[in-house]
């Protein structure tokens, strides 16, 4: 399941110019076979590419609807197609979405990007297939799968407490890289959506394109991984910039059923994260895989997580428990405001029974790529 997501990361990367609305103008076409699509709209020939490839369709068989938004539904079987529609015949998909049935067009694009951690849902039984895909929500997704890349925050858009917490580093980055350049007014618009013919264009550059060179591994005798659990942001961002400063691969530790904000309000009693803390039996939590892809090519693996009440975030101890450190060098790393790396590293060395784990380190939501760097280079590898 870890190839589907390497192979699919530059393919979402692309989505980052919908946010910028700078898109660029292809070729005029004599006939895009659709009534509302003028075959001298600058978005005409990547609509005719799309249809042409099958990864959209239109919404009839005379009309594209280019200004529609686009919806959670169309976006998770556009991500589908663009993955080669892979069978799903042989997953246990248990059809939990009350308002995806099975047989319905967009059923399996999304129980595929519910089966590999790309697209969840609202509750257990509720998707919500209609429901507009907002900016804030595509800038997340291309910063999780073009692998969290580094970047500092910049100036803050005019609406920046618009901006939910857990899209707030992805918007970051997706600003500072030139990803998202705002709208009139210095404003980012987190909730407002991008439409077909904006989505259309996008896919067919990218897809006309090379794909981007992966960065090189150090050496060939010392491969590392970076695998990490975040669920705020900040060691997603610690992550990046340690697979920055080593080569090395990342590997996103991701929870069947994500994180909300309201489930980590560690201040509310009755949220998630408090439960589980109070329930030992509850931080049993399922991921969506525990596979690496090539695990045992790695020599060394960079272990990062949040702190939570003193050690490490328990999604955590299910990756540990479920792969085999033997032969490996791992040094774990965490995000915290205050609290230190404790014996959370001490605890998921007992937790994993193999390995040579070394002495970590723990970075504040603010530490900086060059602080990371200095510290990588402190290992010597």
């Amino acid at each position: 399941m870890t190839g589907i997501f390497k192979r699919f990361a530059a393919a979402v990367l692309s989505l980052a110019v919908v946010c910028s609305m700078q898109l660029t103008a292809f070729a005029a076409v004599d006939d895009t076979g659709y009534a509302d699509v003028d075959a001298g709209a600058w978005y005409a020939d990547a609509v005719a590419y799309v249809s042409e490839n099958g990864l959209m369709s239109g919404t009839s068989a005379t009309r594209f609807e280019p200004g529609s938004t686009m919806t959670r539904a169309m976006l998770a079987t556009v991500l589908y197609r663009a993955a080669g529609s892979p069978s799903l015949a042989d997953e246990n998909l248990g059809y939990p979405f009350a308002d995806v049935p099975g047989g319905s067009w967009y059923a399996d694009g999304i129980y595929w990007a519910r089966l590999n951690g790309i697209v969840d849902g609202y509750s257990d039984e509720r998707f919500g297939p209609n429901d507009t895909v907002s900016r804030e929500q595509i800038a997340a997704i291309l910063w999780r799968y073009a692998g969290s890349p580094a970047a500092d925050a910049g100036e803050d858009f005019a609406d920046e407490s618009a901006i939910s917490a857990y899209a707030a580093t992805a918007v970051d980055w997706a600003r500072a890289n030139g990803v998202v350049s705002g709208k009139e007014n210095n404003i980012f618009d987190p909730q407002g959506g991008a439409t077909r013919a904006e989505v259309a264009t996008i896919l067919r550059n990218y897809l006309t394109m090379e794909a981007p060179e992966q960065p090189e591994q150090p050496a060939e005798d010392n491969r590392v991984l970076v695998a990490y659990f975040s669920a705020t942001g900040n060691t997603e961002t610690v992550a990046g910039y340690i697979a920055d400063a080593t080569g090395g691969d990342l590997f996103e530790i991701t929870p069947a059923e994500l994180y909300t904000d309201d489930d980590l309000n560690w201040t509310d009693e009755s949220s998630r994260v408090v439960q589980e803390y109070e329930n030992e039996s509850l931080r049993d939590v399922e991921l969506t895989t525990t596979e690496v892809e090539n695990w045992d090519d790695y020599d060394t693996v960079f272990l990062g997580y949040p702190i939570w009440w003193g050690i490490a975030a328990w999604p955590v101890d299910t990756f540990v428990e479920a792969n085999d450190f033997s032969d490996k060098t791992v040094i774990p790393f965490c995000t915290s405001s205050s609290s230190g790396l404790g014996e959370s590293g001490d605890l998921l060395e007992q937790l994993a029974g193999t390995g040579d784990w070394q002495a970590g380190a723990r970075f504040s939501g603010g530490s900086s790529a060059d602080d990371v760097a200095a510290w990588v280079d402190s290992l010597n590898l």
